[in-house]
């Protein structure tokens, strides 16, 4: 280590002790780099609010033999939020995003607060509920992000970060309608494992990975018999975006993804899990209106009791950008499962329109109108079964 001249001088007349000058200056060099780690971080959220009201006074939702909740709509089946004013979530997120160098690093923690946080089933292996904690606190992500630099760059995330496909997200506010897709409640949310990302050019990119499970557990393994090695899940995607070169069609986009595994059951109780999406949105002449149509299939296979579940989910998805500050946003929806251990149950569809309006700054406002249709009387209404459930909602959201 190299010592300025008064330094040195202080030194030879016993003023200063060189050793304890380079431990000074070795404090002060680490904490500027833990500062500058620091000022790097980024520190935002959201809270997310609603107000529910259930036309018909309805008492949730209910089959006589199977739940209609089997493939839940957070926002609109979550009983906990019928006919009042809810807080649903609070999200903390720190990150430090990669920036351009060949060997970047960063990461993602993103922490949820409040009821939401009781449904989103991260709850580790050793959490003693797992799947749901009932605490109002979870973990949705948390990553450690990396590059190589192989070709274009490789980027890479390890931990737990939110699944590779679907229309929507598993936040509110990144969505164009506030209550979740019956497809969205045949996806995975969650996994704990090893994705990379690879862009071979502005238009296509494409991810691969493997995770311990199918989700959402955090850690969570599958195994078939106790003490057995576990079985791992595998996923890839493609995204294909059009060019800036291509007239009105540009930045439309193309995404393909699958997913296949094992749930984190149980011996005893496993269940091999294949899922495929495929998604596209699409700009058109008119200007702000983007249309949009999503595919899920979900296949499920009891291995102990050999029996085989088939999910077929069908979305189309229209937005209006009206004026600067209003948009409107549609979405339709049919679902149909064909169930091998228990008999099929009722095809399902739904409508969706939500108008949203930016008057606060950093401020998500939207109202929301929502019809649910069961082919039997899968829903419970003033105490007896129907076929329709309405819902309007309101949903307030401050994003920081």
């Amino acid at each position: 280590m190299k010592f300025n001249k008064w330094t040195l001088g202080l030194a030879a007349v016993g003023a200063v002790s060189l050793t304890s000058v380079a431990q000074a200056e070795e404090k002060m060099m680490l904490g500027s780099q833990a500062a500058a780690g620091l000022t790097s971080t980024t520190i935002s959220g959201y809270v997310d609010t609603s107000v529910h009201w259930n036309v018909g006074n309805q008492k949730g939702a209910a089959s006589p033999s199977t739940p209609v909740s089997a493939n839940p709509n957070w926002g609109s089946a979550d009983l906990d939020r019928q006919d009042g004013f809810n807080l649903n979530v609070i999200q903390l997120s720190l990150s430090k995003a990669l920036d351009e160098s060949e060997w970047a690093s960063g990461y993602r923690a993103d922490l949820w607060f409040g009821p939401d946080a009781n449904i989103i089933g991260t709850g580790s292996s050793l959490s003693g509920d797992v799947g749901r904690e009932n605490s109002d606190f979870a973990i949705r992500q948390a990553y450690v992000a990396l590059r190589t630099p192989i070709g274009n760059g490789i980027d890479w995330k390890l931990g737990v970060f939110d699944t590779i496909v679907g229309y929507e997200t598993i936040e509110d506010g990144n969505n164009p309608n506030y209550t979740r897709s019956l497809g969205f409640g045949t996806e995975p949310t969650t996994h704990t494992g090893l994705l990379g990302t690879y862009r071979f050019c502005d238009s296509l990119s494409a991810s691969a990975g493997i995770a311990d499970s199918f989700g959402p557990t955090i850690n969570g393994r599958a195994t078939q018999n106790a003490g057995g090695e576990s079985y791992k899940t595998y996923m890839g995607s493609v995204a294909l975006t059009a060019p800036s070169d291509w007239g009105w069609v540009a930045g439309s986009s193309l995404y393909l993804g699958s997913i296949v595994g094992f749930d984190a059951a149980a011996p005893g109780t496993l269940q091999h899990r294949d899922h495929y999406y495929g998604g596209v949105t699409l700009a058109t002449p008119v200007a702000g209106l983007k249309v949009g149509a999503a595919v899920d299939y979900s296949h499920i296979r009891h291995i102990q009791s050999a029996g085989v579940d088939n999910s077929y989910a069908y979305g189309l998805y229209a937005s209006l950008q009206a004026t600067e500050k209003l948009s409107l946003h549609g979405r339709a929806e049919y679902v149909r499962t064909q169930s091998g251990t228990g008999g099929n149950l009722p095809d399902r569809s739904e409508a969706t329109f939500t108008a949203q309006y930016d008057l606060w700054k950093n401020v998500i406002s939207r109202a929301e109108l929502r019809w649910d249709h069961s082919e039997n009387n899968a829903f419970t209404v003033n105490g007896g079964l129907a076929k329709n459930t309405y819902l309007a909602a309101l949903n307030i959201i401050y994003k920081f």
